[in-house]
């Protein structure tokens, strides 16, 4: 069987052989190039036509950034960067994923990080994940607050009360797929949103803070305690899972639990059962791209209970792992493609509150 072929970039040598070394214990991937900056990766790009490459943002002579749009320009393979846990690289983490970047992987212990193997299962399976989808072309993205023309808000939700909420799950490549879907949500629909992306704890913030510069919605880390609202769309904060409770008095709140334990922590299904517990056939799961079934069961569970569901279709899923899994087991009511999954949301909003 061939092996998928890597180029790795970092300007420290330490973490160089770290990856040598991660790379090396894995019977499927081989180490092609190691490059120590973002000149050295272009050219060794060019030169070994990896199928995919390990980018550092932070390097010499030439940053991550700049070596990564110039692979993706020339269509050379597809990029996972490498992050460091600060602000700064949160919000240049961010930025390389709107340019192509497939995914991303956080240093434990900042820039130069001895503690690799605490993420090296999560490097193996997006190398691979990359390297088999290929380069991901998305479209350009505005970075104003959107609202959709068609149909006019006050039309289209005039008149319905508050009842539905819409759980979203989504993991490796979300980052960029939602920016293509929430900020398509009018402000006034008559529905709460929370949202679970698989993600380091220490980017929640900042990701939630991103995606509510660009959406009309009101985008918000979920606290505990916290009112559940209409037209906000409730962010599950790093570590925790996102959950509902409803007072004796019937409002409903925010619980942020971190048991039961879970293979990623917020779970999708976790957040999808507890929703689907408060809102029965008022609620409406979607699951986009991700590795792995977190959330399959739950699409099955809210359809079968009378909920509306939607699974990212194949086309252009960056991993067709979660929602693939959900349409296998029968979970999904539709089946669509990122830059219609807003109107499919809208629709069943629409459909259910009529």
């Amino acid at each position: 069987m061939r092996k998928t072929r890597v180029l790795v970039a970092d300007d420290s040598a330490l973490m160089r052989q770290t990856f040598k070394r991660i790379i090396a214990a894995s019977t499927d991937l081989e180490l092609v190039g190691l490059a120590r900056d973002g000149e050295d990766a272009i050219s060794k790009a060019r030169q070994l036509r990896p199928d995919v490459v390990s980018m550092d943002i932070n390097m010499p002579k030439l940053d991550g950034i700049t070596a990564l749009q110039m692979i993706l320009q020339e269509k050379i393979c597809p990029v996972v960067m490498v992050s460091s846990l600060t602000q700064l690289g949160t919000a240049t983490t961010f930025e390389c994923l709107e340019l192509g970047a497939f995914d991303f992987i956080a240093k434990p212990d900042g820039t130069v990080s001895s503690n690799m193997g605490l993420v090296a299962d999560e490097l193996l399976s997006k190398l691979r994940a990359a390297a088999s989808r290929g380069i991901v072309n998305r479209p350009p993205r505005s970075r104003e607050r959107r609202l959709p023309s068609r149909p006019p808000l006050h039309e289209a939700f005039a008149g319905t009360p508050q009842t539905r909420a819409v759980a979203i799950g989504i993991s490796t490549g979300g980052p960029a797929t939602l920016q293509e879907v929430l900020p398509q949500i009018p402000a006034d629909v008559p529905a709460s949103i929370f949202l679970v992306q698989h993600m380091p704890p220490s980017f929640i913030a900042s990701f939630a803070k991103r995606l509510d510069d660009h959406c009309a919605l009101k985008v918000v880390e979920a606290r505990s305690g916290m009112p559940v609202e209409p037209g906000i769309c409730y962010v599950a904060p790093g570590g925790m899972h996102l959950c509902l409770h409803r007072k004796m008095t019937g409002e409903v709140v925010i619980r942020t639990p971190t048991t039961p334990t879970t293979l990623f922590m917020p779970s999708v299904g976790v957040m999808m059962a507890s929703i689907l517990n408060i809102y029965g056939s008022g609620t409406i799961g979607v699951l986009m791209t991700g590795i792995g079934d977190d959330g399959a069961d739950q699409m099955v569970a809210i359809r079968q209970a009378g909920g509306h569901t939607i699974a990212e279709s194949e086309q252009t899923a960056v991993v067709y792992g979660m929602p693939r899994e959900a349409v296998e087991r029968g979970g999904a009511c539709v089946v669509a493609p990122s830059h219609q999954v807003a109107e499919e949301i809208l629709k069943a909003v629409r459909r259910t509150t009529e």
